[in-house]
């Protein structure tokens, strides 16, 4: 496999915490779908795994190139974890159709002060 781009983000906590108290509801499923809104308020603080999946989000719309157009929403990106808990990203359809037959790596981690993602998008084995 051979990268065609990559993308990166990095993003302070204590800023998607204040948009979680001002924006509530309509910040957090605006960004993330309801099954990451669940997994991130199982956490006790939640803000961190918000803001590692926010800026992993972040990092894949750079990879793939379109920004926030191209009918691509915060929503089409999904950031879930395999049995072993390893962050792994599930694309919409749209992104599907952007992207075609690559693949996309991520990782992701945070501090208390800053959350980082990375993606890797990959051509696809032949």
């Amino acid at each position: 496999m051979s990268v065609v781009a990559i993308g990166v983000d990095i993003i302070e906590t204590e800023r998607i915490k204040k948009a979680i108290l001002h924006w509530g509801e309509h910040f957090l499923f605006r960004i993330f779908t309801p099954a990451e809104v669940a997994y991130c308020r199982a956490k006790e603080q939640s803000h961190y795994s918000f803001a590692a999946r926010f800026a992993v989000k972040e990092a894949v719309i750079k990879a793939i190139g379109t920004g926030l157009s191209s009918n691509v929403r915060w929503t089409s990106i999904e950031i879930v974890n395999d049995r072993k808990g390893k962050a792994e990203v599930r694309l919409g359809e749209r992104v599907k159709e952007v992207i075609g037959n690559k693949k996309i790596l991520i990782s992701m981690s945070h501090t208390h002060q800053y959350a980082i993602g990375e993606a890797i998008l990959l051509e696809a084995e032949e």
